[in-house]
């Protein structure tokens, strides 16, 4: 079983228990995978040296178990040991890793080879995964978690080489998030040409002091946005904003999860907006991006913290026009260009990298 060409590229040979769902779930839906060292032709095998947790994930940990750093590694020790991948059982979410290719099958189609520094640009949710340490060098008060341990990628996998010019805390930060300033640049360029206005669509940016965020943020601008409307929650997040000079034209102070009042902010500011990032980690973000949106206007979800039931009876209880997209993380290109992004944009630079000294260990 699960021995054809197509299940060896996409991992089912790694799924031990599919959990509730029909044998035959892909590896990210399964309860548990198998993290053995051993690979197949087509597999490759990380030595791990890092794990950066999703945002969401490790603020659930966090209030989950009130701050305290060793009840936090215990958990994610846990997840990792029960389930052979890190998948947060409570927001669904993960992360990614950095590490050195131990071994390459015959039969990769990933293009790397063994002494490698790469990143992986799949989710650890899908991704086995064996710690060897017990995190003991985690104090557990960080996303970015230092260990030793094993990985395995698939066929269907991604992962980059990292590149020589950036520290590794900061690269791996970057690849982190780089699907969202690949797929707002895509948005937002799709619709500068399609005659939307003179000067391009306005864009607006929930949490656009975060990593994500900030990246979108400079991303639509390149896109070719007229307008660029920074969200985030509390004056400290608004000065670190300003502070990162041309990355929003207008800074704006709100909740996300009060829809009035942040469509009333965004209008404000110079919207409704054309388009509208979602890039905030908590839950309950969707009613105000949908009603910020103008009629006709694009919203995309790039939170593993959204629900997109809510979103989409929300959109249809306010009869709301708008096209919601779910940013996957993966868009042709997208490693390349954020990286892209930190080399020639010095205020997201500067602002990426106060926000990696704040979460490195």
């Amino acid at each position: 079983m699960h021995d054809s060409p197509l299940d060896q590229a996409l991992g089912l040979h790694r799924v031990t228990d599919p959990g509730e769902r029909l044998a035959g779930v892909l590896p990210q839906a399964a309860q548990r995978l198998d993290p053995s060292p051993r690979i197949a032709p087509g597999e490759v095998r990380i030595r791990v040296d890092r794990l950066n947790l999703d945002a969401a994930s490790y603020r659930q940990l966090h209030g989950a178990h009130n701050g305290d750093g060793d009840a936090i590694r215990e958990a994610v020790r846990e997840i990792i040991a029960s389930r052979g991948k890190m998948h947060n059982p409570v927001t669904g979410s993960g992360g990614m890793l950095t590490g050195v290719v131990e071994e390459a099958g015959p039969e990769s189609a990933l293009g790397l080879k063994a002494g490698d520094r790469v990143a992986t640009l799949v989710s650890l949710t899908l991704t086995p995964l064996d710690i060897h340490d017990g995190l003991t060098r985690w104090d557990g008060l960080s996303e970015q978690v230092p260990c030793d341990g094993h990985a395995i990628l698939f066929q269907r996998s991604i992962a980059a080489v990292l590149p020589g010019d950036l520290p590794v805390p900061l690269s791996l930060s970057v690849l982190d998030v780089c699907g969202a300033p690949a797929l707002t640049r895509r948005v937002v360029a799709g619709r500068a040409v399609s005659g939307l206005g003179e000067d391009g669509p306005v864009v607006a940016i929930l949490g656009a002091a975060g990593k994500s965020g900030s990246l979108s943020a400079a991303a639509a601008a390149d896109a070719g946005a007229s307008r660029v409307i920074g969200v985030v929650p509390s004056d400290d997040e608004a000065a670190l904003l300003r502070g990162a000079t041309g990355l929003a034209d207008e800074v704006v102070i709100a909740d996300a999860r009060e829809p009035v009042r942040l469509a009333s902010a965004i209008t404000a500011g110079g919207g409704p907006a054309d388009v509208t990032v979602v890039c905030v980690d908590v839950p309950g973000c969707e009613g105000g991006a949908i009603l910020a949106t103008r009629p006709g206007g694009t919203v995309i979800f790039f939170s593993m913290a959204t629900s997109f039931s809510a979103a989409a009876l929300g959109a249809e209880g306010v009869a709301a026009d708008v096209t919601m997209l779910v940013g996957n993380g993966y868009v042709p290109g997208h490693a390349e260009y954020a990286l892209g992004l930190i080399r020639a944009n010095a205020a997201v630079r500067t602002l990426f990298e106060r926000r990696v000294k704040e979460v490195t260990p």
